[in-house]
């Protein structure tokens, strides 16, 4: 890359984002198609977003990616948000269009493009997932819409559970897909929610990084099952590793980051990714 007076910047906020495979990616695919762009990430906690982003307006620099755990508290920031992120109430992606600020979410997208990628299919089945935030709103609406039969979602019975039951009836009314939310420390509805599910997927960060711990019990898990978490760092997570022992399919995030960050790419370029490239260059190594 050879930045210019004229390099567009395009950056991903979030806390933390110094594991991120982000800028290797996207710097990597404007680099093949000749694009001047470039891509950082820049570690930004929540109190600090919306001086962020006055500071990207300010630059002339309006498209950007959301991480954890920023993805609901951009909303009230932008001027327009697409139908999925409204459904879902949460954002990853950020173009300036016309001056106007607009907010997309494509982790659904991503998420599910990668299980289809794996040879996991989803259509007229019964997923649990694990947490209820950004990403796991996203992977829920988008799931929905694409023709999943039911959803269990467990989660903690905090503040945020009465809205999380919200959630779920407006994307069952607009869907037809039966979305149900429990408790998540209830072990014998989880028991009972996975026993009867196809699909289990972690939406949360817990197993992230260092953190070697399972929501799940391990003998939850059975080889009809098949396992996936949003997380890419570690490669297997607790949660995957449990659910390897037991005979299950698993997958991890690795490739929902290169889906999402495919469509993200496309809204801030009008360009197709070269997948198979990134695959190469920034993934199978």
């Amino acid at each position: 890359m050879n930045p210019s007076g004229s390099t567009n910047l395009i950056c991903l906020l979030g806390s933390p984002v110094s594991h991120s495979i982000s800028p290797a990616m996207h710097n990597t695919a404007f680099d093949a198609l000749g694009l001047d762009y470039s891509y950082m990430a820049f570690d930004v906690k929540e109190e600090n977003l919306k001086t962020a982003v006055e500071g990207l307006k300010t630059l002339g620099c309006m498209n950007f990616n959301l991480t954890m755990p920023l993805k609901t508290a951009i909303i009230p920031l932008l001027d327009e948000i697409d139908e999925a992120a409204k459904l879902s109430h949460s954002v990853n992606t950020c173009v300036n269009e016309n001056g106007k600020l607009k907010g997309y979410t494509t982790d659904g997208i991503g998420f599910l493009k990668s299980m289809l990628d794996s040879g996991i299919t989803y259509k007229d089945k019964t997923i649990t997932i694990l947490g209820a935030g950004g990403a796991a709103t996203s992977i829920v609406t988008q799931a929905a819409i694409d023709g999943v039969k039911k959803i269990n979602i467990l989660k903690r019975n905090n503040a945020s559970f009465v809205s999380t039951c919200e959630f779920a009836d407006r994307i069952s009314d607009a869907t037809g897909c039966e979305v149900l939310v429990h408790d998540i420390n209830d072990m014998s509805v989880m028991e009972k929610d996975i026993l009867d599910s196809h699909i289990l997927i972690n939406g949360t960060n817990v197993g992230m990084g260092d953190d070697d711990r399972s929501l799940v019990p391990k003998e939850f898990l059975n080889p009809s099952l098949t396992v996936c978490d949003v997380i890419y760092h570690p490669p297997e997570t607790r949660l995957l590793k449990d659910a390897k022992e037991q005979g299950c399919k698993i997958m991890n995030g690795k490739y929902m980051l290169l889906y999402q960050g495919a469509a993200a790419f496309k809204l801030w370029t009008g360009h197709e990714m070269p997948i198979d490239l990134i695959k190469a260059k920034c993934f199978d190594v």
